[in-house]
């Protein structure tokens, strides 16, 4: 599975996520920018790995600060399945 595939279904994920309407870049925080707190988090995390088929540990979870992390992550776990 290709990054722009990834980034593609992510985005359409994050969007009930989003509340705040912020402008999702590879840059963007989930902790800072989007203030997600840790209930959000794993809401989301569960989403990500039922979309994908995958599971993200809490030491992946630890390393992933923005979007751009999270798409690129998923990929590779794609990748590897």
């Amino acid at each position: 599975m290709d990054r722009t595939e990834v980034d593609t279904r992510t985005r359409s994920i994050i969007e009930s996520f989003n509340t705040k309407g912020v402008a999702i870049t590879d840059a963007t925080t989930f902790a800072g920018d989007l203030e997600f707190d840790s209930l959000t988090v794993m809401d989301f995390v569960a989403a990500i790995e039922d979309e994908f088929d995958i599971i993200i540990s809490m030491n992946q979870q630890a390393e992933i600060e923005t979007y751009g992390n999270l798409v690129d992550a998923v990929t590779a776990m794609a990748d590897s399945k």
